[in-house]
Order: C-alpha cells, then sequence, then structure tokens
C-alpha cells in the first residue's frame, strides 16, 4: 500500500507523515524529493522543477514499487504532486504494479498556506536562497489549489486546518491501518466535495 500525501507547499505533508509514524510504526517513509535532489547533481534541469523529468517521474514510481515489493510494508509519501498528466504517469505505474495507492489531497486556506511558507526557514545559513526558495512556494500556491480539480476520482480532500493527530487519525482510518494509541477523528470529507 502507497499512501500519497499531496498538497501545496506549507500544506503540512510531513508533518502529517511525522505524526502517522509513531501510529503507524510499520510504515516506510519515502520522499521523491530526495530523488530530485540527486538528479540535480548528475543532470541539468532545465525548466528548474526536477518533477518536469521523465526520468525522476520514472525512478518515484519505480523506487516506490520496490520498497512495496522488496519490504512488504506500507509507504508514506509526502510529495507535492499537481500535474495531472505526471499523477497519472506515475500512479498508473503504482497501480499497474497492483500497490493500492491511497491519494490524500490536504486542502489549506491561501493565508494559512502564506503564513506557514513564511514561517519557515529553508536555508537558514543563506537568507537570500531563502527568500527564493520562499518566493517559489507562494507562486506555486494558485495551481496547486487549482489542481483539486484535476486530481485522480478517488482523491480524499482533507482540511489541512485541523490538527496533525486529528488527520492522522483520518487517514488512519481511511487506509483501514492500526493505530498505536488511536483515537476518535472527525469526519472524512468525502472526494470531490470541495466542488
Amino acid at each position: 500500500m502507497i499512501v500519497w500525501v499531496n498538497g501545496a507547499f506549507g500544506s503540512g505533508k510531513t508533518t502529517l507523515v511525522d505524526e502517522l509514524r509513531p501510529r503507524w510504526p510499520e510504515a516506510l517513509v519515502y520522499d521523491p524529493e530526495m530523488v530530485g535532489f540527486v538528479l540535480r547533481k548528475i543532470v541539468e534541469v532545465p525548466t528548474g522543477d526536477f518533477q518536469d523529468l521523465r526520468l525522476w517521474r520514472r525512478q518515484v514510481a519505480d523506487l516506490a514499487v520496490g520498497l512495496v515489493e522488496e519490504y512488504h510494508r506500507p509507504v508514506l509519501v509526502p510529495m507535492t504532486l499537481i500535474n495531472a498528466q505526471y499523477v497519472g504517469e506515475i500512479f498508473g505505474v503504482l497501480k499497474g504494479a497492483g500497490i493500492a495507492v491511497h491519494h490524500f489531497f490536504l486542502k489549506v486556506s491561501r493565508e494559512v498556506l502564506e503564513q506557514r511558507i513564511d514561517g519557515r526557514s529553508f536555508t537558514p545559513d543563506d537568507p537570500e536562497q531563502d527568500e527564493r526558495v520562499r518566493r517559489w512556494c507562494k507562486d506555486r500556491i494558485e495551481p496547486c489549489m487549482a489542481a483539486a480539480d484535476v486530481l485522480p476520482g478517488d482523491t480524499v480532500f482533507l482540511d489541512g486546518e485541523l490538527t496533525p493527530q486529528e488527520l492522522a487519525a483520518q487517514v488512519l482510518t481511511r487506509t483501514g491501518a492500526v493505530s498505536v494509541g488511536a483515537t476518535t477523528a472527525p469526519p472524512i470529507e468525502p472526494s470531490r466535495a470541495h466542488s
């Protein structure tokens, strides 16, 4: 099983996965951004976004399949992925390998996203780079919010302004995972209820 936690930068993807880890100890955490960092050291990224590299998408999907097949454990993936074609490529490989994919998208208001991005330090030793990354993240808020309308029909939309504990309980309930120290969670927003 793959649990893909999607959403805009600042929506809380990594925070949610960090909350899930102690409750779901057998799950592996796989951050596809690491694949992008490796590729950047080897090849040029003409657009500046490693997701535009076909090799990135192929490697992300292949490594996810390999983790599930080799270790027979659920895999948690915190990664913004909003290009419908790229989602189709990656999820198509995962589902083609017979792997169940649970796709969650954290919905967060623009104001909260901007506050969270402003509150983060990406490169503490380089304030100019920090500001460039912050601007890059903010520039992608609108496309990320718009992407909710073109994501796969089985995407589950969650209120990313809930606490990490509440969100983790919803993910565990939806995936059927057994939680260590489970608590009652608010109801899950049905797919496409944002429309």
